[in-house]
């Protein structure tokens, strides 16, 4: 029995030891310490280290605040009383050791007594809040997050000092989409970043207590308080914008065109490109393109671009990484792209990234969106001539999502009204259908796929039928190493084709058709060693199939003989590698070295000519055959990147930039716009690729809190080796191309000035450009030399060009736009005489391009009208008013020459010579 009792008193004391030791645990600690002028952060660092509380703050609300206490063995809470004593700072310490200091009134750490019984008894007293729980950030996905919150970045560990990598993706809070171009920072010291097209950031960062800001164009800015430990990951969803009647919001990063190093690039959102008129009430991303400086179209109802003095073959055109060879629909009246399943448009017309090859003068870069992750919606609109239909939503919630999207037209109603009737007998349509899933495999890998179909068929009163179709398809996989490093393996399919059928005359019925097939693999890899540096490095591989043309009757009576040019194969490949690097917080520099190599291969038939001597017919030597895949022409050489950034206040910085860019490729057109019937023509034996070098300098100047944006930026390229036709040109169905075509070389230089205003209730941008582009064809090779092989204006040489692009919101309910646009006319050749050679009347012309259509003109005006702002309805819709060329001036797109009864007569013909009014109905649910 004694035993027994020995063991409970054994027990109680235990107990008793424990109970004691876990009070002595939960007691407060008593600080001892002398703080002199100790900045209030390094105070709490010593309090958090001295004990096992964690504080939570603003970190701008002390930024300015120093301790000077001395304290002796002293509870925290008196602590806190005395540093805090001459400010209008207040603190609570709740019973999970968490310690929150506020500016504006304390915060309840427990319910108040008396509260579920309705005691009212602290009535009247200063107001609070309940404190949030504090939960440290895994590597999981976390929805709904807080300001307040405090996340704790990987594990700690005793070494606090160097640098650590915070990673993630940014989200759009309601759908769950990856958000482009947001800027993620901190702000002591400066470092940030920008997400890419798939929403992902990396920072480099000091460790310790953060406040990481996130801002974006249409989104909330917000910001998120973090303990940096280690390298660890942390997504963050972000809420769009919604304004108060006040302000309208249509930026990106406020001073992204000040302290960004990339230079000549424009980032397009499609909230803005919606607010722009369009000739027929359909958001056209093209048309806004064209509104950017530096940018034009030789005329009305084409989306052909001529971007510094470029051709319209020398852009790349990219929908998800995919080649875009025609992006127009109807004439080139629409654009190919669906405004309602596009994210984001970026143009570089200078500095271009090293990843980027294959053209010289610019990249047009479309991203569509990945589709609602969250919960299953759809949007539209029904206008004049079209309608349109997106639906998207969850596979799996959260993880996969899908987005669907077409449009189709029915204009053929519109040409049975007009009164000529070479037009009301006329039919023309197209449709086009986007189809995109995303699906996030795990946290280190996700998959996106889209596929793309357009087609178009029209026909001009009863005789000509032109078909048209694009297929784009690509397939991306992104892998992430770990926070510093991940690739995108990229495989992209491109198909373009056309034919022309004639049927009128059974004599002359044929089909004339074209068609090109791309192929490409791409791997590029994304590093971010720490916050200084980032360096893309990366190969691609493109694979061209070309079938140039085919000719075929279409009737036993058709007198039309078949034919059939060669077909061309070409293969393309690069390697490159770019570094940008900060070596202070003023001066940035970005490094980048591209290598191309372009195969011709076979099966192949080449001409050779005679050396030194015109390319004719007459000249030609011998036919070598090749077998499939041998290589008969080989070209190659390096692509230089090169761009600075110094910045010359906080408000105001100079970039300066130099490329040089490489095109195989080539397009073979008799029209000076952008029609379906242009050839592409890849480089062989006799046709060399183009190169092209760009130096450009610029300056930029933020105003009033970076509302107000100014830019100007100088350019001057020279082309060497792209194509130009001698007079009278054969360019279907010629099968020795290179008897009509010669290697020419170009200038062009100019310089572009833009305002815009981002925010207010007016808002829009202001932009000039000059610019000159002068061709010069003197190689000796070709039997005409033309104008005399002196420099002459290219056919989209326009020297002046000014555009202004303004919105004004009344409510938020009711907008307006108008939108001018003024440009020089472009230049063309007229016939100057008649004259006789012995007896044969021949026409006597001026210099190529010696004079110009009349000057070009047009004013746009839009109304919006959106529906009541209730959450809970069946379908958010607006109403879009529009009228395109509210003068109807008659703008001249082409000037024609025809002999009647002996004499020549000109004739103007106009696209739209009188206002063009349009309604649209939009909606979304």
């Amino acid at each position: 029995m004694a035993q027994v009792y020995k063991i409970l008193i054994l027990l109680v004391l235990l107990l008793a030891s424990t109970v004691a030791a876990s009070n002595a645990q939960d007691r407060a600690p008593l600080i001892t310490g002398t703080y002199s002028n100790v900045p209030f952060q390094d105070f709490v660092k010593d309090l958090e280290a001295k004990t096992k509380y964690s504080f939570y703050f603003d970190a701008a609300a002390v930024d300015s605040l120093v301790v000077n206490i001395t304290v002796q063995e002293k509870p925290l809470q008196v602590v806190l009383q005395q540093a805090l004593q001459s400010t209008d700072l207040k603190f609570a310490i709740s019973s999970e050791k968490q310690v929150f200091i506020t500016k504006e009134r304390a915060i309840l750490t427990a319910l108040p007594q008396g509260f579920f019984n309705g005691d009212d008894s602290s009535a009247g007293s200063e107001p609070a809040v309940l404190a949030e729980t504090f939960v440290p950030q895994d590597t999981k996905k976390k929805n709904a997050v807080s300001e307040i919150k405090l996340y704790e970045i990987g594990a700690k560990t005793g070494n606090t000092s160097g640098n650590a990598n915070l990673a993630g993706h940014l989200r759009d809070a309601k759908t769950g989409e990856a958000i482009i171009g947001a800027y993620v920072y901190i702000e002591s010291p400066t470092i940030g970043t920008a997400s890419d097209q798939y929403g992902y950031y990396s920072l480099t960062l000091p460790k310790g207590r953060h406040e990481l800001k996130v801002r974006g164009m249409g989104l909330k800015n917000t910001r998120r308080q973090i303990m940096l430990n280690a390298d660890g990951k942390l997504d963050i969803e972000i809420e769009e914008d919604v304004r108060a009647l006040k302000e309208v919001l249509v930026e990106a990063e406020k001073d992204r065109n000040v302290s960004g190093l990339q230079m000549g690039m424009e980032r397009l959102d499609i909230r803005a490109i919606k607010q722009v008129p369009t000739a027929f009430g359909e958001a056209d991303i093209m048309r806004v393109v064209l509104t950017l400086p530096g940018v034009k179209s030789v005329g009305e109802g084409s989306t052909g671009l001529n971007v510094r003095g470029g051709s319209t073959d020398q852009n790349l055109i990219l929908f998800n990484d995919a080649t875009i060879y025609n992006p127009s629909h109807l004439f080139g009246f629409f654009s190919a792209f669906n405004p309602d399943i596009i994210k984001s448009v970026e143009l570089y017309k200078s500095a271009v990234p090293a990843k980027y090859g294959g053209r010289l003068s610019s990249v047009l870069e479309v991203t569509s969106r990945e589709g609602n992750k969250k919960k299953f919606s759809g949007s539209g609109g029904i206008g004049l001539l079209t309608s349109r239909l997106t639906l998207e939503g969850p596979i799996i919630k959260g993880k996969t999502s899908f987005l669907i999207g077409g449009r189709t037209t029915y204009s053929d109603w519109l040409l049975k009204k007009l009164p000529n009737d070479s037009f009301n007998s006329s039919t023309a349509s197209f449709y086009d259908v986007n189809a995109h899933v995303s699906h996030e495999v795990d946290s280190k890998n996700s998959l996106y796929l889209t596929g793309y179909l357009s087609k178009d068929r029209f026909k001009l009163s009863a005789d000509t039928l032109f078909r048209f179709k694009n297929e784009n398809a690509s397939l991306k996989w992104k892998h992430i190493f770990h926070n510093k490093l991940y690739s995108v393996l990229t495989t992209t399919h491109s198909h373009y084709s056309y034919d022309i059928s004639n049927d009128e005359n059974a004599v002359n019925a044929s089909t004339l058709a074209f068609g090109i097939n791309q192929t490409s693999l791409q791997a590029d890899f994304n590093y971010f060693p720490n916050s200084k540096n980032t360096v893309d490095f990366g190969a691609s591989s493109i694979l061209y199939n070309v079938a140039p043309g085919s000719l075929t009757p279409n009737s036993p009576e058709s007198l039309i003989a078949p034919d059939k040019l060669q077909n061309e194969k070409g293969l393309e490949s690069a390697i490159y590698i770019s570094d940008r690097f900060d070596i202070s917080q003023r001066l940035s520099i970005s490094v980048g070295l591209r290598y191309s190599v372009f195969n011709a291969m076979g099966p192949r038939q080449a001409f050779t000519y005679a050396p030194n001597v015109p390319k004719t017919e007459g000249t030609i030597q011998d036919t070598v055959s090749y077998g499939s895949g041998e290589t008969f022409a080989t070209y190659h050489g390096p692509e230089y990147r090169l761009s600075a950034r110094y910045g010359l206040t906080d408000n105001s910085s100079v970039k300066v930039s130099f490329n040089k860019l490489r095109q195989y490729i080539h397009m073979l057109s008799n029209t000076a716009t952008m029609s379906p019937t242009d050839i592409w023509k890849l480089s062989d034996s006799n046709i060399k690729p183009q190169v092209g070098d760009q130096l450009a300098l610029g300056y930029y100047r933020n105003f009033r809190a970076n509302t107000i944006e100014f830019s100007v930026e100088g350019y001057y390229k020279w082309m060497h080796d792209f194509l130009d036709y001698r007079g009278g040109a054969t360019l279907i169905m010629n099968h020795h191309i290179e008897t009509d075509v010669a290697n020419a070389e170009g200038v062009a230089y100019g310089v572009e000035a833009m305002l815009r205003k981002s925010t207010g209730k007016l808002n829009g941008w202001v932009s000039y450009t000059y610019s000159r582009t002068l061709v010069r064809l003197n190689d000796p090779r070709v039997s005409e030399i033309i104008n005399r092989g002196e420099y002459y204006p290219s056919n989209f040489d326009k020297p002046h060009d000014f555009t202004m692009i303004s919105n004004y919101r009344f409510s938020q309910r009711f907008s307006t736009s108008l939108n001018f646009t003024y440009s020089t006319g472009r230049p063309i050749t007229l016939p100057l005489a008649k004259y006789y050679d012995g007896s044969t009347e021949r026409i006597l012309y001026s210099d190529r391009n010696q004079y110009r259509v009349p000057d070009y003109y047009r004013l746009d005006f839009a109304m919006n009208i959106e529906g009541n702002h209730k959450i809970r309805k069946l379908a958010h819709s607006s109403w879009t008013l529009a009228v395109y060329n509210l003068t109807g001036r008659k703008n001249p797109y082409s000037i024609y020459f025809k002999s009647e009864e002996g004499k020549i007569k000109g004739y103007k013909m106009s696209i739209f010579g009188q206002p063009i009014p349009t309604i649209t109905y939009n909606f979304k649910f």
